[in-house]
This record gives structure tokens, sequence and C-alpha cells, in this order.
């Protein structure tokens, strides 16, 4: 995975003037921030010592260092397994989860999630620290995704999803020839085996709206831009199932080949409004290279 987003430069760069200890000289060079941030900035490696990234509090600095922060370091490849985080601050962790790696566990499983690693990521600057899931990308489906490090922005978040979350698209590969670009409308409900049915009915269910543009087909598959003007369960996937053109790979809701050996759902692109600065973030997923080798 490639990371789309990174730092141009550092967001703070000071010169040391006597020796003193990297912990001790962030307290100094930060009397704004709480002492918890500061140790944050430091445990996540965004703090470099004449270039090089460094984590231990009692480094000893020399006149002449060089001290910077860095508020993105998704370029440091910090490698949790299925995993890249493209940035975290003091608020929110937005990372780029491979195919195959579930968000959270559910009830019957308990394996390794993307939420369980990134719990155990944040621990590692503070024990109390943890991450809280503010949406989700079914198992299957690759992409940007967003959790939250405190209850209060996740609700935050979530109570205002709307409004502070400006693209959320996504690349289907289907099966078939879509001939043009539209919008699905129908009410979605779940049924016992947990498979999400469409409905036309608007009092049979919950409302859900797909936008989607024809980016290149041919006769047996189509590359499709899907926008969610509604996050429902399984969305994209019913609405792809009821057009005719269901995902590649999704047996689950009609599909009969499987040509990358993966489902073709990839999140592409997620613009939000940062809870906590107001400030606009956006970050994007290259495009699977197996969803294109159909289209040379």
């Amino acid at each position: 995975m490639k990371n789309r987003k990174q730092s141009s430069g550092p967001d703070a760069e000071w010169k040391v003037q006597e020796p003193t200890e990297l912990l001790k000289f962030l307290f100094e060079m930060m009397p704004s921030r709480s002492r918890k941030s500061v140790k944050g900035v430091l445990g996540r490696g965004q703090v470099y010592v004449n270039g090089e990234a460094t984590t231990q509090f009692n480094a000893l600095l020399h006149p002449g260092d060089r001290v910077e922060i860095q508020s993105h370091f998704g370029a440091r490849n910090v490698k949790i397994k299925g995993i890249e985080i493209l940035h975290e601050d003091d608020d929110v962790i937005v990372v780029e989860k491979e195919a195959g790696l579930l968000s959270i566990a559910s009830e019957k499983e308990n394996q390794m999630t993307a939420y369980r690693q990134l719990s155990d990521h944040v621990q590692r600057s503070h024990p109390k620290n943890r991450v809280f899931v503010v949406h989700r990308l079914d198992r299957d489906t690759s992409g940007v995704m967003m959790f939250a490090k405190s209850k209060n922005v996740q609700q935050k978040l979530q109570n205002a999803w709307k409004d502070a979350v400006s693209e959320r698209s996504y690349i289907a590969l289907v099966e078939g020839k879509v001939e043009q670009d539209g919008t699905i409308t129908s009410w979605l409900t779940e049924d016992k085996t947990l498979t999400v049915r469409s409905s036309k009915n608007p009092n049979h269910g919950k409302k859900a709206v797909t936008h989607y543009k024809v980016l290149k087909s041919s006769r047996n598959l189509s590359l499709l831009k899907v926008h969610l003007e509604t996050g429902r369960k399984n969305q994209i996937r019913v609405h792809m199932q009821e057009l005719g053109h269901p995902i590649v790979g999704d047996k689950k809701y009609g599909s009969r080949s499987n040509p990358i050996r993966r489902m073709g759902l990839h999140a592409h692109v997620l613009a939000f409004k940062h809870p906590t600065s107001g400030k606009s973030l956006r970050f994007e997923s290259e495009v699977p290279s197996a969803f294109m080798r159909n289209f040379n």
C-alpha cells in the first residue's frame, strides 16, 4: 500500500542551545500543550533529532542538535499487519486497511483486527490510551478508514457524520457491462442470517442512496466510482446486486466470478472536517492494481 498523504515538512523545528534531555526540552518548547500530549507526540515517533526519529524520552541533546516535530507520520512506515497509518494526531487515526482484515471482532470471531492492532499501537505511548470505532469497512473491502482516540471525538464525528464528511467514495469492480452512470435509492433491512435486503417500500427499512459513475468497462466487467449519500451496512454490495451487476468475488450478494481473487470493493477517498481543529483533511488510497488488469 502507498501512503497518498504525506507531510511537506516539519510542523515545528528548534535548535538546541544547551545540554538537556529530550522530553524536558519538548516540555519547554511546547508550553501550550499538556504533558500527556507532548508524551504522545514522542511516543508515536513524531519527534526527529538530527533527522532521525526517536521515542526515547531521556535521549541526550547537545548544543547544535536539531529537533523537529511532524504531525503526519504515515511516511515513517509505521508497520502494523494489514494496515498503514496515513495520519495520526491527538484525536483521530486514519489508516489504509488491506482486504481480508476485520475492522473489529464480531461475537463469533476473536482474531486479529484493525481495532485490536491500533489499540496496541496507541498503548505503546501510554497504557490508558484507547481507540474508538467511527465507521467500519467489511473484512474483504480495502481502503481508507478512520478511528477516534476518545469517546468524545467518536460521538462528535458520528453525530455530525453528514456535515463532517465532505467526500466518501469507493471503487467497485462489478460483473457485466454497466452502460451509464446512475443512482440507486432503496430501503434496507437485515434478516436473521445477517443478509441485507433491499426494498422499494419507504416503510420497509432504512433509506439508502448510492450514486455511481462508470470509469471503465469491457464485455464482462465494469469499474465504477461509487459515492455514498448514506452509509448503511453492505449498502454498495446490495445496490450493485440490485443493479444486476454484483461486485466480483461477492458470492453473498450474487457474484459468480472472481478474476481478482478478492472482493472488488475499495474505499478510495475519505475527506472530513477535523473534529477539534476544524481543518479540512482528505485521504486518497490508490485503486488496487488488480482492479485495472482487465481493462488494458
